[in-house]
């Protein structure tokens, strides 16, 4: 797949669902440990940012709190056009662990988010079909989760994140279980994420990784580091 072009059957973010993020200043505590101390993040549609740092710096901290998953003890996030209000379904996750349901198929599993969004039983059928082809599992949907590889469910974990063709996709290590080729086939369909108009956040402690985004922020201990 070429570095600039949209996997076949997925769905691009138009224009008028172009969402960016503005996180700003935030504060999470877990008991007596900041996780996260002042980080701010701004992402524009159509760019592919990469978030850096050591087990425990606060990626995942990070995407959870720009997620709405974790609450703020300060510091809020935006998710909006600018001009309108904030999206609150404009947002879709590929969480560290996959966090796929096991007794279910890779297909359910990616099934399921979409009908739960509204789309018709067809339309979901598509979208689910081809979002598994483009990474590669086209043949095993039908699959348990359980009957698959670490690196199968992990691509079945994008999969899911893909099929919903949100505003803004958070990707939290989504190459940590892949082997080299299947590293370079998920990178290309972030990539081709934020070419369609996606504001795209993926954390990775992977240097190779991380240098195929726009821009890199590295974090340390709960706070920004660097920016290049």
């Amino acid at each position: 797949m070429g570095r600039h072009e949209r996997p076949r059957g997925l769905r691009a973010t138009t224009p008028g669902e172009a969402t960016r993020v503005d996180a700003r200043e935030l504060l999470v505590r877990y008991g007596d440990v900041v996780a996260l101390d002042g980080v701010s993040l701004d992402v524009a549609p159509g760019e592919f940012v990469a978030v850096t740092g050591h087990s425990g710096a606060g990626k995942t901290t990070l995407v959870n709190a720009i997620a709405g998953i974790v609450p703020l003890a300060a510091g809020q996030v935006d998710l909006g056009d600018g001009s309108s209000a904030p999206q609150p379904r404009a947002v879709g996750v590929i969480p560290q662990g996959n966090g796929l349901g096991s007794v279910l198929t890779a297909y359910e599993n990616v099934l399921a988010p979409l009908r739960a969004r509204g789309h018709a039983p067809a339309e979901a059928h598509e979208m689910a079909t081809a979002a598994l082809a483009s990474v590669g599992l086209g043949e095993s949907g039908s699959h348990l989760v359980e009957e698959l590889s670490g690196g199968q469910q992990q691509r079945a974990a994008v999969a899911r994140g893909l099929a919903l063709a949100t505003a803004v996709l958070l990707a939290d290590e989504p190459t940590s279980e892949l082997d080299h080729d299947n590293r370079e086939r998920i990178l290309d369909l972030l990539r081709a994420r934020a070419d369609a108009g996606a504001a795209v956040v993926m954390t990775t402690h992977d240097p190779e990784a991380a240098a195929r985004a726009d821009r890199v922020i590295e974090l340390d201990d709960g706070v920004v580091v660097g920016s290049t």
